[in-house]
């Protein structure tokens, strides 16, 4: 226990967490007092605009709609920016300087403007005053400078850069040349209008990512982090390399409610990585495993980092199938990282933690659990059919009997967890003498019911995100207040402190709202790109450098378009990270791949470029992620992210096989096809890991590493090789096979291929894909998708496009020609791909085994 000691007093991981979330600046008497003020006043106004409650006023006095609530939340971000994050490395640390309290008031005024001349700048829209030209001249250096302060010179450099470009564009290369724009319309863009600094991605971080911070603050400030990792811990730290495996899972928990990768990495790894060390670790191997594992958390739905509510916006598909998309790459994500810890711990024959004794025989443990998980079933039915009734019964007044319901299935769970013993919240705590599992789950089950109300709410009363969050941050903030009281009461132990909930709701409220800030600064910044996007040509001008680079070849496009994005992503927090790589990216897969054959759903682009975007915390030299653990475990950065970025292979390489096969993302897929995949993805990623970390049953030979690789490839993508054999499309004139009047299944694709005339007077060919979203002839669902076409005896045209309709979304135009259809073969099962696959697999099972057996 030693050395968890000495690592824990060795680093001041509060620092390291406030300086990186809340800032470097320790200030204290009234300026502290004003700056934790507004941080609680601003997470009050984030909980009471989502609140129902503005909504039941008649007055209109503190009812704001989501363009006025967005400036107003970026003037509270960027107040607290300056007032917590010093100009540089020489500034005070222990004051706020004047110059500081100037520019915050400064900054947060021009915010303000937006909300202060809301409605007259509704009657000037595109003729901005000399007034709003001033006051965006110095909101966007102000907001420059409080993106530099509080995330680096990265992203408001990029930002720069953009805005140079919007401004002089006409003095570039022809490739990237474009007319320019005037100081006039640049200010009515980007800060007047929605399409700039107060555009979606701001929205987003208002209408939703604020309280899913707040809510994953108010649960760690609960008590539900440390429960996440001992329970971790106590479940699989006895295993061969157990503490690595259990930071894999704490990190993967604490990642459904973390909006960054680095705070991941120092909150859990302050407790796995002093652990993995103990059991043979290196400090490198420990830092890129917890590195690797909260990076990971960043991809794990419901929160993603934030990106999950971006993604609502930008494919404009619901929260829900956002959830359900990125869910199974996520968990085989997962799974392959667990495997990978298993394989270093058997290369290096580590053993695990002491074993807890458990009482009983293994057949008791094993009915125990099977009663257990029966049990579960019955109460999820019962809750589920029995808020039902409630509602048939109660109607509009269902809300209070149901709210009486939580309240008293907390009270009891605590109680039942107070008949325990209390789990301790020491970081010093040797975690090798946890209590069984069983024993903590239930100790601290009441945490997971906030989650529960988040689930329910999500998926089976279909709130807003927001609404969602809201809900399970109010249910939080009792359990916050009421537990100690409680627990005093249950436990019969007058030495508990039973006031200290409201001061940790207050302090829950403060840390979200201070965590916050640096991520809304962000997304107003990462805004301006987005503005400049939007306003020139620059996502059509990136697609074409992107097609002539890559020769047309789609695998060389991919991975053109990975390198970018995590070029892009480098020092970039999750949230900007992928308003970035988005904005820029995506449309290049989508224009590049449509031009040459390559059509896939859009949340697959977006998922593609999000993962590679993130790869940049983890990746040398500017992975920030490497850097942080390595200052908690005391090892090399460098060394920690070169080791994390091939830990990192298995996630590296999912995004191009859900390129290809987007099955993955259980697109149009049923609930059996869905358990088959998930089966067979996870088998392929165990058999990828296998190979890049070169251990099977034994250390594999190249040969066998090799062999594994084409294993791996063929089982994610057996089509691949059924393709080689029969060719999966067949090309029709459109007008011929509209004429066979053929009978099309709901969710079936329809690669339609079209012609359109380009600047240099020739034709530029491309594939667009409309899904059926209802079962019928060809013609019919073609037209109802919101495509108005003319036809003559040779030639169907576009003739308009109905705006929002899923044509739209697909990329079809006006004036467009459609020429013909892919129509789609019979081809052999991939079962024929599968056997092969198993029986090399068993093969090379055989021969490592007997080889091991015979090495002495």
């Amino acid at each position: 226990m030693s050395l968890l000691k000495k690592s824990a007093s060795s680093i001041d991981v509060d620092n390291l967490v406030t300086s990186n979330d809340m800032g470097g600046r320790q200030s204290s008497g009234i300026q502290l007092k004003i700056i934790l003020f507004f941080a609680f006043s601003w997470a009050s106004f984030q909980i009471w605009i989502a609140s129902p409650f503005p909504y039941m006023m008649d007055s209109d006095l503190f009812r704001w709609n989501s363009n006025q609530a967005r400036s107003i939340h970026l003037a509270f971000a960027i107040f607290l920016v300056f007032l917590s994050f010093p100009f540089n490395s020489k500034s005070p640390l222990k004051k706020v300087p004047l110059i500081d309290w100037l520019l915050a008031i400064t900054a947060s005024l021009s915010a303000l403007y937006y909300l202060i001349e809301y409605d007259n700048i509704a009657t000037r829209v595109g003729a901005p005053i000399v007034q709003d030209i001033v006051i965006a001249c110095i909101g966007i250096p102000l907001l420059f400078e409080a993106a530099r302060r509080s995330l680096g010179i990265t992203l408001p450099l990029i930002a720069a850069v953009f805005l140079a470009y919007n401004f002089f564009g006409n003095y570039m290369p022809e490739m990237i040349a474009h007319k320019g724009f005037g100081l006039q319309e640049v200010v009515n863009h980007q800060w007047i209008t929605t399409e700039g600094v107060f555009g979606i991605a701001l929205g987003v971080s208002t209408d939703f990512v604020f309280l899913f911070v707040l809510f994953g603050s108010l649960l760690d400030k609960a008590g539900a982090g440390n429960y996440f990792i001992k329970l971790a811990f106590s479940c699989l730290g006895h295993f061969r390399g157990g503490p690595a495996k259990a930071a894999v899972v704490a990190s993967g928990l604490t990642g459904l409610i973390s909006g960054s990768s680095i705070a991941n990495v120092v909150t859990t790894g302050t407790f796995t990585i002093p652990m993995m060390k103990k059991v043979g670790f290196s400090s490198e191997k420990a830092g890129a495993v917890e590195v690797a594992a909260s990076v990971n958390g960043q991809i794990m739905p419901p929160v993603m980092g934030a990106a999950a509510f971006l993604m609502v916006e930008y494919v404009g598909i619901s929260y829900l199938d956002v959830i359900k998309h990125a869910f199974l790459p996520a968990l085989i994500s997962y799974i392959g990282l667990v495997y990978i810890v298993h394989l270093e711990a058997l290369k290096a024959n580590m053993q695990g933690l002491p074993r807890t004794v458990r009482e009983g025989s293994p057949l008791t443990q094993i009915t125990g659990f099977l009663f257990g998980f029966l049990i579960l079933c019955f109460i999820s039915a019962a809750v589920y059919y029995g808020l039902g009734w409630i509602k048939q019964i109660l109607g509009d007044h269902s809300i209070y009997a149901i709210t009486t319901l939580v309240i008293l299935a907390f009270i009891g769970l605590l109680y039942s967890g107070c008949k325990l013993p209390k789990l301790s919240d020491d970081i010093d705590q040797d975690l090798g003498t946890l209590p069984p599992p069983g024993e903590i789950f239930r100790s601290g089950i009441y945490y997971l019911l906030p989650v529960v109300v988040l689930v329910w709410c999500l998926m089976i009363e279909r709130l807003s995100p927001g609404l969602s969050a809201f809900w399970a941050a109010v249910l939080t903030m009792f359990i916050i207040v009421t537990k100690p009281i409680l627990e005093t009461l249950f436990r019969d132990d007058t030495s508990l402190p039973i006031f200290t909930g409201l001061q940790n709701l207050i302090d829950g409220m403060v840390s979200g709202a201070r965590n916050m800030a640096s991520i809304s600064i962000a997304t107003a910044t990462a805004g301006v790109i987005v503005g400049v996007v939007s306003q020139t040509s620059v996502g059509a001008v990136l697609a074409d450098v992107v097609e002539v680079l890559s020769f047309g070849n789609i695998t060389l496009m991919l991975l053109l378009v990975a390198v970018l994005c995590m070029i892009l992503g480098m020092g970039l927090p999750t949230t900007a990270n992928y308003i970035v790589v988005s904005s820029l990216m995506a449309n290049v897969i989508v224009e590049v791949g449509a031009s040459n054959g390559l059509v896939v759903p859009l949340i697959a682009v977006h998922l593609f470029v999000f993962y590679f975007g993130l790869m940049a915390d983890v990746t040398p030299p500017v992975g920030l992620a490497s850097f942080a653990a390595a200052a908690v475990s005391g090892g090399k950065p460098i060394q920690t992210g070169v080791i994390a970025f091939k830990y990192a292979l298995r996630t590296a390489v999912l995004p191009f096989l859900f390129i290809f096969n987007p099955d993955l993302l259980l697109i149009n897929v049923t609930f059996l096809q869905g358990v088959f995949i998930f089966v067979i993805a996870t088998l392929a990623m165990l058999i990828f890991t296998a190979a890049t970390q070169g251990y099977f049953f034994d250390r594999c030979k190249l040969w066998e590493r090799a062999l594994l690789l084409l294993i791996a490839f063929s089982i994610f993508r057996p089509d691949f090789w059924v393709n080689q054999m029969v060719e999966p499309h067949r090309y029709m004139a459109l007008s011929e096979y509209l004429e066979e009047d053929a009978q099309i299944s709901i969710g079936t694709p329809l690669r339609i291929h079209v012609e359109e005339d380009n600047y240099s007077g020739g034709k530029d060919a491309s594939i667009h894909m409309l899904i059926a979203r209802e079962k019928g002839l060809a013609k019919d669902i073609i037209e109802g998708s919101g495509l108005n076409l003319y036809q003559s005896d040779t030639v169907i045209e576009v003739d308009s496009v109905d705006i929002g309709s899923d044509a739209y979304e697909a990329g079809f135009e006006a004036f467009q020609v459609l020429t013909g259809i892919d129509v789609a073969n019979k081809q052999p099962s991939s079962v024929f791909v599968y056997l092969p696959c198993m029986a090399l697999i068993t093969l090379i099972a055989l021969i490592q085994v007997r080889r091991k057996k015979l090495t002495p």
